[in-house]
């Protein structure tokens, strides 16, 4: 909501993120609200320099970077600390969707679904789960959340964080590390700054204009900063040819200078590239170990670097440790977990943000009748995406198993088997198992045959393995070794969904066109120290025209159909394309064909092409839900709840018509440079402005309810612009409304200006026949532009076109208002 930044700004400067995190949720301020976030008060300072003072060269540097952690939690980092002076380690967590260790932990929904709410209490209320949840398990820095906008669909992170409008994502994050830091953890927004892919992640260098940037991408890490977030992730990527991590404009001028940003700056792991230069620029720790940083002794004896810069950074890491209670004792004792509290939030989460994108013919909530779920993730629970994001979940059921539990007739098939069929026996000489072959520890299983095909196809083989990738079978076709070892972190990052048998075996694909006729096959799988059993399997075409046949039969005999479709994000790849992975689009038009009441649930990380969409009953939007995602989907599905979710990204038509299509130059660079030549045209910005139609806009989302706007009226004052209407629920059922404010250009700028920008917004719970009369504050912040001749913000003065509506593409109500200086 648009008052949350200037009553946020103004708690911090009395007290804090933990105290401003105590206030809106009512809680007591736990102890490490004693710690201002905007910097050590006295006694802590002196703590703080008195520590400096104690410490040894050799000291100073082992707080700068990280290390090898003698008894690991299975975190991401560890940073030591100096046991003869009361300097405790620190444990660093990945946690965008709950906190990732080995042990279990609540898998809240992604934060793409938690942004679909709308709704910054919420928001609130994930964080403090996370933080609480994040002490309970013995962390202490949380590596999230994450705050790069959503700026090509493709983007392979996109579900990790929350929109593509800054003012949403500006609104979102803030929350949630007041929620976090309320817990004691300590938040680390990320990744600073315009790490908008994945692709060429580590080297591409993003050119951008000053006030693109100010006006666009960081408009949600300063709300970061002024929440009071105790450290920030440097990105990967260049910016204006410097590497985010030893990019003083960055770090130093605007970090710093600009925002009064007092805690510590970190790399992302492994994307320091310097030692002098990032350390001047303002970065204080490298990670997860010293590359650069360990070679600070020498700089300092040779003078190359001037120690003052070690205490600079030491003394800032020492500062976020003294404000949460780390130097002094004064940090609450770790909790316990409350698994059970958590699972309520990540119901509640996932319901509040289902998003329901079509509805004809009244096809939801679903009728009473036979029910044909259809697709893998309706027997095998999609509960998060790949890579960093990826959480243990105390429990996940399918929902299939939830639909059951309703009663009723209900059928699977499975669309599509990702996971193979087994190889035909026949086809092999000499014959083995290629379902269950096990193999003994510190033994190897070959095999040295040949694999008979009736005709040219093609064919994805898919192994399924129990060991470590390092031990996994090596599978030779006609000499060609179907499965290698992905370099790098490529192995890490292979998603997570489609990677992990519904046994927790890890799978591996790989497709080849097989001509007709007989071809070699060698297989070796070492057992390594404890042994491997795996399976070979295949999909061809013949075994997908099996599935869709099995798919339509059911759909056809059951009243009504559900039919979950998927597309698996991860860090460390981009999409290729906005359309569902495999054949699923395919699948879709022969079960709606089938059967028009057919519900397409979507378990995807971004937006998504539908060229079936016509066909469909309805197109329910779930991301992915987290652990209690079943149990949601089916409270959405069968009405127990209205769905309250809207996009907080454009859905285009095709992978033709999107804010970075057709311009290898913005997507995905061109010689390793990127441009943002879109300017501050980001998002549902660009739509309006090239006067383009996307298949779903900007806030779209959809209720079993009906809304009425009237009666609109906007006020400027010095506090802002308050917009007030009134909303009515005009139907028969308890709702959800979402009304969002948007501003037109001010006449008094020369500056290119967005058509019009988000202002504001609220969630409404509405019974029928229920009116209520709605103030949005559009604050000063969002009614000015950057100007990059005075490198401030200048307030758009004049007459502003005001709208009022259910989203981006759907403006009910419109007035104007005069906005002075």
């Amino acid at each position: 909501m648009t008052d949350t930044v200037s009553r946020r700004s103004a708690l911090r400067l009395v007290g804090g993120a933990v105290a401003v995190a105590a206030a809106a949720t009512g809680g007591a301020t736990s102890p490490a609200g004693a710690h201002a976030p905007g910097g050590p008060g006295p006694s802590a300072g002196r703590r703080v320099e008195s520590l400096l003072a104690r410490l040894t060269l050799d000291e100073k540097i082992s707080l700068l970077h990280g290390a090898t952690d003698p008894a690991p939690l299975g975190q991401a980092g560890y940073l030591p600390g100096v046991e003869r002076l009361g300097i405790p380690p620190l444990r660093l967590a990945d946690g965008p969707a709950g906190v990732r260790v080995t042990a279990r932990a609540t898998a809240l929904p992604a934060p793409v679904l938690l942004a679909a709410a709308f709704d910054p209490e919420l928001a609130r209320r994930y964080g403090r789960v996370i933080g609480h949840e994040g002490r309970a398990l013995g962390q202490d820095v949380l590596l999230s959340p994450m705050v790069n906008l959503i700026r090509t669909p493709y983007a392979g992170r996109n579900f990790e964080t929350f929109s593509e409008d800054p003012l949403l994502t500006a609104d979102l994050v803030a929350a949630e590390i007041e929620g976090i830091q309320g817990e004691g953890l300590v938040a680390t927004v990320k990744h600073f700054a315009l790490n908008n892919q994945e692709r060429d992640r580590e080297s591409v260098d993003v050119r951008v204009d000053e006030r693109t940037m100010h006006e666009v991408e960081l408009r949600g890490f300063q709300a970061a900063v002024d929440a009071g977030a105790g450290a920030v992730m440097g990105a990967y990527n260049k910016v204006n040819g410097t590497y985010a991590c030893e990019n003083k404009t960055l770090l130093t001028d605007v970090l710093r200078t600009q925002w009064g940003f007092e805690g510590l700056v970190m790399t992302d792991w492994f994307a320091a590239h310097s030692t002098h230069k990032a350390l001047t620029a303002g970065l204080d720790l490298e990670m997860p170990a010293g590359t650069h940083f360990a070679a600070l002794k020498r700089a300092v004896r040779d003078g190359s670097v001037a120690e003052r810069y070690v205490d600079r950074a030491v003394r800032r890491i020492l500062s976020v440790l003294d404000r949460f209670g780390l130097l002094d004792g004064s940090a609450p004792p770790r909790p316990e977990r409350d698994s059970r509290a958590g699972a309520a939030v990540a119901l509640e989460v996932a319901k509040a943000g289902a998003t329901l994108l079509r509805n004809k013919r009244g096809t939801l909530p679903l009728a009473d009748g036979s029910i044909a779920v259809i697709g893998r993730p309706g027997s095998l629970p999609f509960v998060s995406g790949g890579g960093s994001a990826h959480v243990v979940p105390d429990h996940a059921a399918s929902p299939l198993d939830a639909l059951r539990a309703r009663g009723g007739q209900v059928t699977h098939a499975l669309g599509e088997d990702i996971f193979g069929k087994s190889l035909p026996a026949a086809a092999l000489s000499p014959r083995f198992d290629s379902e269950g072959q096990r193999v003994e520890a510190g033994r190897t299983w070959s095999y040295d045959g040949t694999l008979t095909v009736g005709r040219a196809d093609e064919w994805t083989f898919v192994i399924h393995y129990s060991g470590a990738p390092t031990i996994r079978p090596k599978v030779v076709l006609d000499g060609e070794e179907l499965f290698p070892l992905v370099p790098g972190w490529g192995e890490y990052f292979m998603g997570g969904y489609v990677t992990t048998a519904a046994d927790g075996m890890s799978v591996r694909r790989r497709t080849v066109a097989v001509a007709k006729g007989t071809h070699k096959l060698r297989i070796t799988a070492p057992g390594g120290d404890t042994g491997q059993r795996f399976r070979l399997r295949r999909i061809t075409s013949a075994t997908r025209a099996q599935d869709v046949a099995e798919a339509v039969r059911a759909a056809r005999a059951a009243d009504q159909a559900v039919l979950f479709a998927y597309e698996d994000a991860t860090e460390g790849q981009d999409r290729t394309t906005i359309r569902l992975p495999g054949h699923q689009d395919a699948l879709i038009e022969a079960v709606t064909a089938a059967n028009p009441r057919t519900t397409v649930v979507l378990n995807t990380s971004s937006a998504t092409s539908m060229p079936w969409l016509e066909r469909t009953g309805a197109v329910l939007q779930m991301y992915y839900p987290g652990q209690e995602g079943a149990a949601a989907t089916a409270a959405v599905l069968f009405g127990d709840c209205d769905p309250g979710g809207r996009l907080t990204q454009t859905f285009p038509f095709d992978d033709d018509h999107h804010p970075v299509a057709g311009d290898p130059r913005r997507y995905p660079g061109v010689g390793g440079t990127e441009l943002y030549s879109e300017g501050v045209h980001a998002g549902h910005r660009w739509y309006d402005a090239k006067g383009e139609r996307p298949l779903f806009p900007f806030g779209h989302g959809l209720s079993y309810t009906s809304f009425g706007y009237e009666d609109v009226s906007a006020h400027w004052h010095r506090h802002g612009l308050d917009v007030r209407f009134t909303v009515r629920n005009t139907g028969r059922r308890a709702g959800i409304a979402v009304p969002q404010v948007y501003v037109g250009r001010s006449p008094a700028l020369e500056l290119d200006q967005a058509v019009r920008v988000l202002g504001g917004y609220r969630r409404l719970a509405l019974d029928p026949g229920q009116r209520r009369r709605v103030s949005v504050r559009v604050a000063p912040r969002t009614l000015s532009s950057w100007d990059a001749d005075r490198h401030a913000w200048v307030l758009g003065t004049g007459r502003r076109s005001v709208w009022v509506g259910a989203s981006a593409g759907d403006l009910r109500l419109r007035t104007s208002v005069e906005v002075h200086g």
